[in-house]
């Protein structure tokens, strides 16, 4: 997709080498399963350094889970990445604190929070799996699973669907 899309999510982490590729790759697979044209999902990463692989963990989980972070290349959190982003949901409060930091308040929200469904943008974090064990990765991808999922039903109601009715 291009910059022509009708929305753009951003998940953001740390390294953009675990929780943000997991959950770009979650969103795309049901993001292509639901149908939905015109949207497009990054990943960047608040301490991450341009071109980097995923994790290995978060790699071997992600095959587990019949998705590939093998084109994955690690991307830093920028002003245009933010500016880029319709809705930015981040992994913890440092990371929302850093794309509000560079221009995004108004569209940050932590993806626990997100989708809860609340108001409140701030939530529990996504735990890191880096540095952990398989099952702290495997962990990581079914927690991220779920709220993903839980975070594009609230995308088709809050964004996707009144952009539906407004074109009619």
């Amino acid at each position: 997709m291009s910059d022509q899309a009708n929305f753009r999510l951003l998940l953001v982490c740390t390294g953009n080498t675990c929780r943000s590729p997991m959950a770009q790759a979650i969103a795309r697979r049901s993001v292509e399963r639901r149908g939905w044209d015109g949207v497009e999902i990054r990943s960047a990463g608040v301490s991450a350094y341009r071109g980097g692989e995923a994790s290995e963990g978060a790699r071997v989980v992600a095959e587990w889970g019949e998705l590939s972070l093998a084109e994955h290349m690690t991307t830093p959190l920028d002003p245009e990445s933010v500016a880029w982003a319709s809705l930015i949901l981040t992994m913890g409060p440092r990371h929302a604190d850093a794309a509000e930091a560079l221009g995004g308040h108004g569209k940050v929200w932590m993806l626990t929070a997100f989708s809860d469904g609340g108001e409140d943008t701030r939530g529990p974090g996504v735990p890191d799996p880096f540095g952990g064990d398989a099952e702290d990765y495997l962990e990581c991808f079914r927690a991220l699973e779920g709220l993903v999922e839980a975070a594009l039903g609230r995308v088709e109601a809050d964004f996707l669907a009144p952009r539906k009715e407004a074109a009619q």
